[in-house]
């Protein structure tokens, strides 16, 4: 669990949190702790300080604000609403990458509205999780000066919201999309075409998202090719993107810089702990883990695919 304990933030991350039901091939969990902010302020919390900015209603289960409290995450933004948390439910293919959803009850998530408490204002790392443009766009008007904001979205916001999208992509310094979203978006069967029709938008970095087959890094006319960690097993992929941004921003956060080399890195960083992260089910395996064990994964990694 981290230790990073002091009233400055960081980073915050801004997203939601749930409650899911997940069935793979192998097993099926009932009512687990899910969201965007969940995964990825777990994968921070190993670096840097972090604060949660999200809702959950009354029917919250305290043993889950515990964990979070064990992982050190700030919960001063997470709010409390009267009525029944987020709820998502889904089925996966043998394949672990497909998946199908039962169902989606939104409850006090269709209400959400994130307001920024004053100490996460001055935020030097921000991410802007899968939530809707405008919201994304709220956020944005809270903070100061970002030194560096990563946006992820979603097809659901492509067909709805283009527009307020494409505001949002102009505003941030990274965005992160998976193949589907970025050719959904530009319209380029190509990644490095619709990778630079993104970057035309505004931001300095595109991170393509590619599953199981890791990620790429589009900025200026440089690429850089991030593998995904070698895995024998993969037990729960859900969370696995918002995992490896909470790590990337977190092991960014921490050295303060944000040099190409030092985003490269921090994409080591972002990849090691995802790959731990989708061992077990919900965070269950995030929370068992140690700060050595993740250095140790890195190493290996960097002489398996000799990156930065």
């Amino acid at each position: 669990m981290s230790e990073h304990q002091n009233n400055h933030m960081d980073l915050v991350i801004v997203g939601s949190v749930g409650i899911d039901t997940i069935e793979t091939p192998t097993a099926r969990r009932e009512d687990i702790l899910g969201g965007s902010a969940s995964y990825a302020c777990a994968a921070a919390s190993y670096f840097t300080n972090v604060g949660m900015v999200g809702v959950v209603g009354t029917d919250f289960p305290q043993s889950y604000m515990d964990l979070y409290r064990r992982f050190g995450i700030d919960l001063e933004g997470l709010q409390v609403a009267e009525g029944e948390t987020f709820k998502w439910s889904g089925v996966y293919e043998k394949n672990m990458d497909n998946r199908r959803t039962l169902s989606t009850e939104l409850n006090v998530f269709a209400d959400f509205s994130p307001e920024l408490p004053p100490s996460y204002r001055d935020v030097d790392f921000l991410f802007l999780a899968n939530i809707s443009p405008d919201l994304q766009l709220h956020v944005l008007d809270q903070v100061k000066k970002p030194k560096f904001v990563l946006l992820d979205t979603m097809d659901l916001w492509i067909n709805v919201a283009k527009d307020t999208l494409t505001e949002v992509i102009g505003k941030v310094t990274m965005l992160t999309m998976n193949e589907s979203e970025a050719r959904h978006f530009t319209g380029e069967h190509g990644l490095i075409r619709a990778a630079r029709a993104l970057l035309d938008l505004g931001p300095k970095y595109v991170c393509i998202k590619k599953g199981e087959h890791g990620s790429i890094m589009f900025t200026g006319d440089d690429i850089f090719l991030m593998p995904a960690y070698p895995l024998e097993d993969v037990h729960d992929p859900t969370g696995a993107g918002d995992t490896f941004a909470g790590g990337f921003l977190g092991a960014l956060a921490r050295g303060g810089r944000v040099g190409k080399n030092d985003i490269r890195k921090a994409m080591t960083y972002g990849s090691v702990v995802a790959s731990f992260g989708v061992e077990d089910f919900s965070l269950d395996r995030l929370a068992e883990l140690t700060l050595p064990e993740i250095d140790a994964r890195a190493a290996a990694f960097r002489k398996i695919g000799r990156v930065l």
